[in-house]
């Protein structure tokens, strides 16, 4: 596009004369603060055409809008139906090329492209963040508190009160878009969309859609937004494509503008920023991958893709799995359920994909997280630009792949050991200068080093998606999942294990010791380090060493051996929280050979294979933790819960004991008739009768099965136990993560588990 001149209205002289009075200025020193000669202020003051952007600087320095003050030509009359023969006639000219261009997706794994709309189609509708919500100023106490780091229930990461609304409501509202996203979220897919839906005449029908790649753009020679489009659209004359454009019939989708190479990224912009004046009544659409300031355009607004929620997830698979075998695309949704660290992932259509692929063969995901972290994070830092032929300036000539990982996993485990999931990028950027001064031939000039830190920090954020801008100069990793990889990453760089068994009772770090443990090569060390800590947990409590000698008694009755270790997770469980059915969820991770079965099909498994004394014994703590639940809740029909719990017991005691039989009967007798409609009549009973009841119930499973003591824990020691159960389990998880143990350390570990010190001793 040829340089253009521009100069003032009548109206606008006006205005530049009030402003330039305001303001206090000598001509010579608008000339100097706008950077322009002298002549050219004398000319901008007598409305004579000047450089179109010595004319913008000007307006600028006036606090004046350039659109408002220039003197547009009158636009010649034009014959609306001679525009629709040009545009239609376009439209079906270029039909075929944008659906080569727009009507495919590549894949991860380099088959053959997959249909992006259609029956066989992959695409899912995208959100937007509306304008007000990016970047907001929020503080990192606000973002803490939608985390909930307190309980760790996996913090929520996403920005708070997000109101996203479909991307093509935001096209069809805002006129003129800079759409940003992190890598992988979709912003070419939507463009791509945009130009399906357009050409098949379902969105924008009277449009023509111009989709441009920029990077492509950017290496012509010379380039010109104009007769650059003016070939894609293929026209003869540029005059008539000009018409078109002055009317605002084009969709104009230009893609990707933080890949264009730094030495051509000044011209490019400013392509843009003349072609969207000129031609401003088209529709625009820019995406970007980071809101850098220097990208942003006037009278553009400002979206953002949001994340996919649980429903486009969901929708994603399904389309998906629809290409080869629909039901999959349950299982893989179920499997996302149960794997929430994984499921995090699934927000990032790309990382998605990749899970997609991951899930394919084998219908279910490594037990090793760490590789597909791993292969996840090798996507965004490298193959993801590699794959769609995006070079990169390179930003610091020591900064290999291997060492951004270095840097962000030292990053990674200092601020998760403060607890620091948010932090100011000055927190950033000086352990990014500590990196620094580690690497050989590092440039310590401070002014250098200043360049180097921000640019790296830039780099990681807008090429690779791994750090992000939550708030304006609020920054986290993307996934909290990629925070806790890393950090394992960094323990298991530095041999950190001593450090890392410090939090073994921390919720929070759970992730951490399991993916630790997946990724070193051979992990007896830590895990018998684990488990010694575990044990010295009870250590110094004579009651709770006493409770685990009759959780080893109970178990040893129990003709199991190759179940003793989930049978002593039952009843360390069911005598602390006194819920059997949860106590059974829980033994169900003490034992490999179960299958993966829900909480309510796990009773029948278990029982079946201990016996029916393991069942009895069920039966009867069940009816004592109804019985004790009772009479507060009555109207959840708990006293009818307890009926049926007894009535199961007796049918099962009269092959062990038929005093025990007796007994039960007997007491069975004493309760009130079970009646939904009478609920005051056994509310009553329970008030005046109950506790003694229990107490009798209680006393029968003590005498004849050696269940149901009321051990009377106080507040510290059912704390500690809930920290030791838990302890416990998260060993078993790490023994089970495919990790690389001896069978020795494996076999004595397991033999151990819930056992007092002085069976652990013996053993």
């Amino acid at each position: 596009m040829a340089k253009r001149s521009c100069h003032a209205s009548q109206e606008g002289l006006k205005q530049i004369r009030r402003a330039y009075n305001a303001a206090g200025l000598t001509q010579e020193g608008l000339a100097e603060t706008a950077s322009v000669s002298r002549s050219t202020v004398s000319s901008f003051f007598a409305g004579k055409p000047i450089d179109r952007n010595n004319f913008v600087e000007l307006c600028t320095v006036l606090d004046l809008n350039w659109e408002d003050i220039v003197d547009r030509p009158a636009e010649p009359a034009l014959d609306n139906a001679e525009i629709n023969t040009i545009v239609q006639t376009i439209r079906e000219r270029i039909k075929p090329i944008v659906r080569e261009k727009c009507g495919t997706i590549p894949v991860l794994d380099g088959t053959q492209p997959i249909e992006l709309t259609g029956e066989r189609g992959i695409y899912t509708n995208v959100n937007i963040l509306k304008p007000s919500t990016i970047p907001r100023r929020l503080e990192i106490l606000d973002l803490v508190k939608n985390c909930r780091v307190e309980e760790f229930d996996r913090p929520g990461m996403n920005r708070v009160n997000d109101e996203p609304i479909p991307g093509l409501e935001a096209v069809e509202k805002y006129h003129k878009l800079m759409v940003w996203g992190k890598p992988g979220a979709g912003k070419t897919t939507f463009l791509k969309y945009l130009a399906m839906q357009c050409i098949e005449e379902k969105f924008q029908a009277n449009r023509i859609p111009v989709f441009i790649t920029l990077q492509e753009f950017a290496e012509k020679e010379k380039p010109d937004l104009f007769t650059y489009i003016s070939h894609l659209v293929r026209m003869s004359t540029e005059e008539s494509l000009r018409r078109v454009l002055q009317q605002g019939r084009a969709l104009v989708l230009l893609d990707g503008l933080d890949e264009i190479r730094e030495k051509d990224t000044k011209q490019v912009l400013q392509q843009i920023r003349d072609f969207s004046t000129e031609f401003h009544s088209n529709q625009f659409v820019i995406t970007c991958r980071i809101a850098a300031n220097e990208y942003k355009f006037e009278k553009f607004t400002q979206v953002e893709v949001a994340d996919f929620d649980q429903e486009q997830i969901s929708i994603f698979a399904q389309n998906w799995f629809r290409l080869s075998e629909p039901t999959r695309a349950e299982r893989f949704i179920q499997k996302l359920k149960e794997n929430e660290p994984i499921q995090e992932l699934a927000s990032s259509p790309l990382l998605l994909t990749l899970l997609c692929l991951v899930f394919q063969d084998k219908e279910d995901f490594p037990k090793k997280r760490s590789e597909l972290y791993q292969e996840g994070i090798e996507l965004l830092l490298k193959q993801w630009d590699a794959k769609r032929g995006v070079e990169r300036d390179e930003i610091h000539k020591n900064l290999s792949l291997k060492k951004k990982q270095d840097l962000l996993s030292q990053i990674a485990l200092i601020t998760f050991e403060q607890q620091e999931y948010f932090f100011k990028p000055e927190v950033l950027e000086e352990l990014i200068e500590s990196f620094f001064y580690r690497l050989p031939g590092f440039d310590s000039n401070k002014e250098n080093l200043e360049v180097d830190i921000k640019a790296v920090l830039r780099e990681i954020q807008a090429q690779h998606g791994l750090l992000i801008e939550r708030s304006r100069n609020i920054y986290s990793f993307s996934h909290l999942t990629f925070h806790e990889y890393f950090a394992a990453r960094e323990i298991v760089a530095k041999s950190a294990y001593k450090d890392l068994v410090k939090h073994l009772t921390e919720k929070r770090w759970r992730e951490v010791f399991l993916l630790t443990t997946g990724m070193m090569r051979k992990e007896d060390d830590l895990l018998k380090l684990m488990k010694q800590n575990i044990d010295k947990m009870l250590a110094d409590d004579e009651k709770l060493q006493r409770f685990l000698s009759w959780v080893n008694r109970k178990s040893i009755s129990i003709e199991a051996p190759d179940k003793s270790v989930a049978i002593r997770a039952f009843y360390f469980s069911s005598a602390y929280n006194r819920n059997p059915t949860l106590a059974l969820a829980l033994a169900r991770a003490f034992d490999l050979s179960l299958p993966r079965l829900h909480a309510h099909d796990l009773a029948h498994v278990l029982t079946r294979d201990l016996g029916f004394s393991r069942t009895l014994d069920f039966e009867l703590t069940d009816a004592l933790f109804f019985a004790c639940t009772l009479p507060g809740a009555l109207i959840l029909n708990v006293d009818i819960d307890l009926s049926r719990a007894l009535t199961r017991a007796l049918d099962l005691a009269h092959n062990f004991d038929s005093e025990l039989k007796r007994n039960l009967q007997e007491i069975r007798k004493q309760l009130p008739k079970v009646s939904a409609d009478d609920r005051e009549n056994s509310k009553r009973w329970w008030m005046e009768n109950g506790q003694v009841w229990t107490e009798k119930l209680r006393t029968v499973m003590i005498e004849h099965r050696n269940i149901g003591h009321d051990w009377k824990f106080k507040d510290e020691q059912k704390q500690v136990l809930e920290q030791y159960y838990a302890a416990n389990k998260l060993l078993i998880g790490c023994l089970n993560s495919d990790c690389y143990v001896s069978r020795d350390v494996r076999q004595e570990i397991e033999d151990t588990l819930f056992l007092p010190l002085s069976e652990i001793d013996r053993s």
